[in-house]
């Protein structure tokens, strides 16, 4: 024991109490950083090094405060957390707390599993270079304004962010597992690849192979509400996505960047939003209550006719230029008009535009994948539909060059107009006109009149609808989201195409027209191209969630009711994917006697094999030696949390089951080596697929393994639950009441008595 002691395993770098109760942890993939999420809802980010905080997020109204489930893009640059309450997934940037983009699901989110493809082959590989080629074709995308926080994906500096977003050109999966059998897989972590039906139960653990070839789940199954949950653990075949690996990634790609520009042409229509001001409704607003309190019979068209005729204004209008409106007014509501459309206009040009134009290059690219039949057919990728798209898309660029003809035709109306105004208020007012304002030709007088007759006229029944007589200002009325209708569409009298059109019966039927919407707003139309888009992207993963199916299941054991205070994500079973032998296991603890026992259950990805799987018991041998007669009962050890290390090995955490003062929690590696001897072929478990297997657990072969120096005694500290990670070789442990952390390098050798003496004073 004292030798033991003086040269513990593992290395300790840091130990924290945490004011919230911690309810997720992960490690990252590639960093020494670990990732929680407690009750409050935050999530935070950890260094290794004596467990110092990086950066925290919190809770916040519209995204959600209960955070379920986490996981780590396999490159470690992206963290997905999902939320309870409101069905949402969020992509956060690691180097900063910031979404870069989030969706909804149906229902609330359990379990997330991140895992990437590692097959090579030929044509992957000429797949992975060509990525770029739409980078030659297509201009990049200009960056939005900085007005705004949520603009910082596109912003000037960063328009790698998107890159960021995409990640490499590698095939990697988000899979979701929820309440009530949910799984979904979402391909890059944005395109939704496929809906898999079949499971029952809510999601404990999931895990999708690296070939692809077969998914394993672990739900637990809860009859009624009193009774006890039962965790059974399905294997579904997923070799759809295997056997069409090349056109799956190079799909999910292309959609993937249609996510993207489809939440870039959001960002730049909110921009475009916030462009136009509220004060170029002072017009609108001002006539309307100046048609409410004057007393004569005379229309405001007409007042503002014989001012612009005999120079000479009622003296109701009067009252409203110089009083209401005065001359300063006049000139701060003509700069803001012209700022604002002028940046409206900048933004319809170099982004919408830009947008969508690459919107229809990736459009058309799936759509000559999808006429490639032999290839594309059985993933669900519909021609039609993406025809739908493209013609949804083109509706969308007549619709902002519509909006481009109106900025401009507004701006000229605005400036005649106002010049105008402006000089015959300065003569109200007896100031001196300067003589070059003073010229009007007739060519001028008939613009403003031809204005005023357009633009002035009262319309009680827009009163009823938006509470004002006038709609002067006309751009408004395409960026309004509440609106679907425009309340003044462009006029197209008298517009020679239109009439061809309507006149020529084949080209209204036409494919290669695009359907103009006269009546209705930008957003209507970017809504409805959302839709459609949304719709040809939902089919494939349709038809590649129904290709899933079972293909073995097993129930493992009954939940023990007493345990549930912690929250579920800590459980066991744990589920890992050995990507070399592609063998996917499964750890979990089986009650016997009062000692909770690990088993390991192996089944092969390739569902088609029987050989290589099996269950297998481990038990531990004393290795305390604490002077207990060493021929008592050797099982002393109850498993509290195991986790795969990496694919040799196991870490477990382990308590003593003899009542003693301070039982002692331990921290262990478990190599599979030591449970998987090769003596003994695995003597083959045949399973009565009638029972649980807790109920057999007589028939499962028992290991007993003595441990050597793997293991550390874990001093003052009530462990119940692990997190490590075996390529950055380490691993954290969180007390049972889920605030105490102790972080530990796992591969070094301590330097003796020296550190421990030295910790001691620290503490």
């Amino acid at each position: 024991r004292e030798a033991a002691a003086a040269m513990p395993a593992f290395r300790q770098v840091g130990e924290k109490q945490l004011p919230q109760e911690v309810v997720v942890m992960a490690w990252s993939p590639k960093r020494d950083l670990i990732a929680l999420a407690n009750r409050a809802g935050e999530v935070l980010l950890h260094r290794l090094a004596n467990f110092q905080r990086v950066w925290s997020l919190p809770p916040n109204e519209n995204s959600g405060k209960e955070v379920t489930a986490l996981a780590w893009r396999p490159d470690g640059k992206i963290l997905a957390f999902g939320l309870t309450d409101t069905k949402r997934i969020i992509l956060c940037d690691v180097e900063k707390p910031e979404s870069l983009h989030s969706f909804s699901v149906n229902l609330s989110i359990t379990y997330m599993h991140w895992m990437e493809v590692t097959e090579e082959s030929s044509i992957l590989t000429s797949f992975y270079n060509a990525e770029d080629e739409s980078n030659l074709v297509l201009p990049k995308l200009p960056a939005l304004p900085k007005n705004n926080r949520i603009f910082y994906i596109f912003s000037e500096e960063k328009s790698d962010e998107i890159m960021k977003l995409l990640g490499d050109v590698r095939l990697n999966a988000l899979v979701l597992g929820g309440s009530s059998g949910f799984i979904e897989i979402y391909a890059y972590g944005m395109f939704k690849i496929a809906t898999v039906t079949g499971v029952a139960g809510s999601c404990r653990g999931l895990c999708l192979s690296s070939d692809l070839k077969s998914l394993s789940v672990i739900t637990e199954i809860q009859d009624s509400s009193d009774s006890e949950a039962e965790i059974t653990y399905f294997q579904l075949d997923t070799s759809l996505l295997s056997s069409y690996l090349p056109e799956v990634t190079r799909m999910a790609r292309k959609f993937t960047h249609i996510s993207t520009l489809l939440q870039y042409i959001k960002l730049s229509l909110t921009c475009m939003c916030e462009a136009w001001e509220e004060i170029l409704m002072q017009m609108d607003s001002r006539l309307t209550k100046f048609v409410q309190e004057k007393n004569t019979t005379t229309s405001v068209q007409d007042e503002f006719m014989q001012l612009l005729l005999w120079g000479k204004a009622s003296l109701e209008l009067q009252a409203l230029l110089m009083n209401q409106l005065t001359v300063k007014g006049l000139k701060k509501l003509g700069q803001s008009i012209e700022s604002s459309y002028s940046s409206i206009q900048k933004l319809v040009i170099s982004h919408l535009q830009s947008g969508s134009e690459a919107l229809l290059y990736y459009l058309s690219e799936l759509k000559g994948m999808a006429l490639w039949k032999q290839k594309y057919e059985s993933l669900g990728l519909d021609a039609s539909g993406i025809e739908e798209a493209t013609t949804a898309v083109g509706s969308f660029i007549l619709k902002a060059n519509e909006l481009l003809q109106v900025i401009d035709s507004s701006m000229k109306n605005f400036k005649a107009f106002f010049r105008w105004l402006y000089v015959a208020m300065l003569r109200m007012s007896e100031d001196h006109v300067l003589p070059e304002l003073n010229k009007m030709t007739q060519k001028d007088i008939t613009f403003v009149a031809d204005f005023l007759t357009e633009h002035f006229n009262e319309a009680p029944e827009l009163y009823n609808r938006k509470g004002k007589y006038f709609n002067v200002e006309r751009v408004g009325q395409y960026l309004k989201d509440e609106d679907e209708d425009l309340v003044s569409p462009p006029n197209t009298e008298g517009n020679q195409w239109f009439q061809f059109l309507k006149s020529s019966t084949h080209l209204k039927e036409s494919p290669l027209l695009f359907p103009y919407y006269p009546e209705k707003s930008l957003h209507f139309v970017k809504r409805q191209m959302e839709e459609v888009i949304d719709q040809c992207l939902q089919k494939p993963a349709d038809v590649i969630g129904k290709s899933v199916h079972q293909a073995f299941c097993m129930s493992l054991y009954k939940t023990s009711q007493s345990e549930d205070s912690s929250p579920q994500l800590f459980k066991l079973p744990f589920l890992w994917n050995d990507k070399t032998s592609n063998i996917h296991y499964v750890l979990f603890t089986i009650l016997e006697s009062s000692i909770s026992k690990i088993h390991i259950l192996r089944r092969h990805t390739d569902t088609s094999r029987s050989t290589g799987n099996g269950v297998v018991a481990v038990e531990f041998g004393n290795f305390l030696n604490n002077g207990i007669n060493e021929s008592s009962d050797s099982r002393c050890y109850s498993c509290l949390d195991a986790h795969f290390y990496d694919d040799e090995t196991v870490t477990v955490v382990l308590k003593e089951s003899v009542e003693q003062e301070g039982k002692e929690r331990i921290l262990a590696q478990l190599p599979l080596s030591s449970v998987y001897t090769d003596e003994d072929q695995e003597a083959e478990f045949i399973w009565d697929s009638t029972k649980r297997l807790d109920e057999q657990s007589d028939e499962i072969a028992t290991r007993t393994v003595f441990l050597d120096s793997q293991w550390r005694v874990l001093e003052n500290m009530k462990a119940q639950y692990v997190a490590v990670n075996g390529i950055r070789k380490v691993s954290c442990v969180l007390s049972s009441n889920l605030r105490h952390v102790r972080v530990f390098e796992m591969d070094v050798e301590d330097d003796g008595e020296v550190e421990e003496e030295e910790e001691e004073e620290t503490t």
